[in-house]
């Protein structure tokens, strides 16, 4: 059990520390809206982390070879969602900086977070590799054939927890970020270096 434990725990983090587009997307989202929303946001990664860790526990090297097929094209879908999201965010920007208006006027209103917990969740699902990631991990043990539904379960919520734990401190540093530049030209710096660093992110996956 305790193995099962520290190894969904390293698992978990070792997917969700690395920073890329969503969680650029993440501090993004979270600056401009609330912690509140943010964390909502963070919530829905850890949650697709979650269910990819559980898939690999339980469908193993199966579910790793079903999944190589389709990579491709799910890795194209995802980086499409990422640029057009990058676009959004820094026509926005341009749009409320030229207004010299606050987001909450000229804007719609900033998402709930109902919306923004299952907007990162689908974003996050985008990415089967994912998957791949946590089979090749729980195959490297060799022991798949032998671990049983209760070290399966400690694995799968130790690598939530540690993927939400990761990102509810990443949505925290959007809420800061967010509070420490509220000026006009700080939203527009942070909006446009967001959507510059998801829009190389996205063209990486899919180079």
């Amino acid at each position: 059990m305790t193995a099962a434990l520290v190894a969904g725990l390293i698992a978990g983090y070792g997917i969700a520390v690395p920073v890329g587009a969503v969680a650029t997307y993440l501090v993004s989202l979270t600056a401009r809206t609330s912690l509140r929303t943010g964390a909502c946001a963070a919530l829905g990664i850890a949650t697709a982390d979650g269910l990819y860790a559980l898939l690999a526990t339980v469908g193993g090297s199966a579910l790793a070879a079903a999944l190589r097929p389709v990579l491709v094209p799910l890795r194209w879908a995802s980086a499409l969602v990422l640029l057009v999201l990058a676009l959004r965010g820094a026509l926005t920007a341009v749009r409320q900086y030229r207004a010299r208006r606050l987001a909450t006027r000229s804007l719609p209103p900033p998402p709930t977070a109902a919306r923004a917990y299952l907007g990162l969740l689908g974003i996050t699902l985008l990415n089967p590799t994912t998957v791949v990631y946590f089979a090749a991990l729980v195959l490297g043990t060799g022991t798949t054939d032998a671990v049983r539904p209760l070290e399966q379960g400690a694995f799968v919520l130790a690598a939530f927890v540690a993927s939400a734990s990761w990102q509810l401190l990443v949505a925290g540093g959007g809420a800061l970020l967010g509070r420490t530049l509220t000026g006009h030209r700080g939203r527009l710096a942070t909006a446009l270096v967001s959507s510059g660093v998801m829009t190389v992110l996205a063209v990486g996956m899919v180079m």
